[in-house]
């Protein structure tokens, strides 16, 4: 399918993020120096990158609604992950998200001093969900509510860019005590994600497992499944979309992957680095104006 349809503000697009928040995000993320934990690290990412999308949809007249955000988080509950005004809400208006952040923290970030050396600046940064780790990892019960959310929009805006989902997890699913089943009842609620499609093109899935397997290289965009490790891993991979054409030059271009024809949607113990790229690739849908 082509994946060219213009995005406008008569016709957007949508992005769900749905975000692993069991009690393991409270490990650290691989390769942070010093330690960072994974709910932070993640928390972090995606605060930013709704900045980032917020600023790149801005315009004089003010951000036009090129897209609706949804974030579901998933652990002790599963549900909307916002906060303050939004909190609750499900595929929420760029205008509206920009307008509404849960707070605004002061951070402080490393510049460019200008003599070849750095200096702290503080900046203001806006948070609309706040990071968690607690309970187990209902990740089928977090896809069924992100395939609800996505037939709605479907419905709604039928011949729109198709919705991208970016899910981010560090586990297995916990839907089953049996661990074989509740890889099968995954792998059928990401086939039934991927098979709700718009005129344009399937709802796209970005799998992002920030697992820390032991003795297990970062793997980020595979082509195929021959250097994954376990049966899991290469469930998730199947389960991923390939990278439309937009995708792959993006992470070719301007990331500097080199990734080879058939790229899928797919990560593997990847750094804070190889999740920000994941992002950042994610949501460069085509044809904006």
């Amino acid at each position: 399918m082509p994946y060219t349809a213009e995005i406008n503000r008569s016709s957007p697009t949508a992005f769900i993020f749905v975000i692993d928040q069991s009690g393991s995000m409270a490990d650290a993320m691989p390769g942070s120096d010093p330690p960072k934990k994974k709910c932070d690290a993640v928390a972090d990412s995606v605060n930013n990158l709704l900045r980032n999308l917020s600023l790149r949809c801005a315009r004089p007249d003010g951000v036009r609604d090129y897209f609706y955000v949804g974030v579901i988080g998933y652990g002790a509950t599963v549900g909307s992950a916002y906060g303050g005004s939004l909190a609750g809400q499900e595929l929420v208006p760029l205008s509206a998200l920009a307008n509404s952040p849960a707070k605004v923290e002061e951070r402080t970030k490393k510049i460019d001093d200008g003599a070849g050396g750095l200096i702290d600046q503080k900046v203001k940064f806006p948070v609309w969900f706040e990071p968690k780790a607690n309970g187990g990892t209902p990740m089928c019960q977090a896809l069924g509510l992100a395939r609800k959310w996505i037939e709605t929009w479907v419905n709604l805006h039928p011949s729109s860019f198709p919705p991208t989902v970016i899910h981010i997890t560090d586990g297995e699913s916990t839907d089953s005590a049996d661990p074989t089943e509740a890889n099968r009842m995954v792998g059928e609620m990401m086939a039934g994600l991927t098979s709700i499609t718009s005129e344009d093109g399937a709802t796209l899935l970005f799998n992002v497992h920030v697992s820390s397997k032991a003795n297990v290289k970062p793997i980020a965009f595979p082509s195929d499944d021959s250097n994954l490790p376990d049966e899991y891993s290469k469930m998730l991979f199947a389960g991923a979309s390939p990278l439309t054409d937009t995708m792959h030059r993006v992470a070719n271009d301007e990331h500097g992957l080199g990734l080879a024809p058939g790229a899928k949607a797919f990560t593997l113990n990847g750094d804070l680095t190889i999740v920000v790229q994941a992002l950042d690739i994610g949501t460069r849908a085509s044809n904006l104006r």
